[in-house]
């Protein structure tokens, strides 16, 4: 692993991306009712016991998938914005979509959460691709 073929600024750029994403997609206008209602069961609030710590690991947490993805999108030489797309795509059908599933059916949560939480990784996954790529 080169960590010098890293475009640090790139990273950080999808990190940004990846909370705006989120904040959308978990909006109460959009998803977050709908997961709330199956994820949440129960509790008043998510993760309010210790927010300080879930939105670091948060962060933390886009800060690695944007770091390996930038070393995936180096070791294949992917240098457009399509085709760094492509790349998310393939990681996420791959890696993130089949686990999800799994996780989701073994917990009860079925296909409409599993749905949800793995749209939000499709599109960091695209954008991440995409911009990686293309800001080389």
């Amino acid at each position: 692993m080169d960590f010098s073929s890293i475009n640090w600024l790139a990273v950080v750029v999808c990190v940004v991306v990846s909370m705006v994403s989120g904040s959308l997609w978990f909006n109460p206008k959009t998803f977050f009712p709908a997961w709330w209602k199956v994820v949440g069961a129960g509790r008043e609030q998510p993760g309010m016991e210790n927010m300080g710590m879930t939105w670091a690991l948060t962060v933390l947490s886009s800060f690695v998938q944007a770091v390996a993805m930038s070393f995936m999108v180096s070791a294949l030489g992917t240098a457009t914005a399509g085709a760094g797309a492509m790349l998310g795509f393939m990681l996420w059908l791959g890696f993130i979509a089949p686990t999800y599933l799994v996780n989701k059916l073994f917990a009860g949560h079925g296909l409409k959460i599993w749905a949800i939480e793995v749209g939000n990784h499709l599109v960091n996954f695209l954008l991440f691709g995409a911009i990686l790529a293309a800001w080389r």
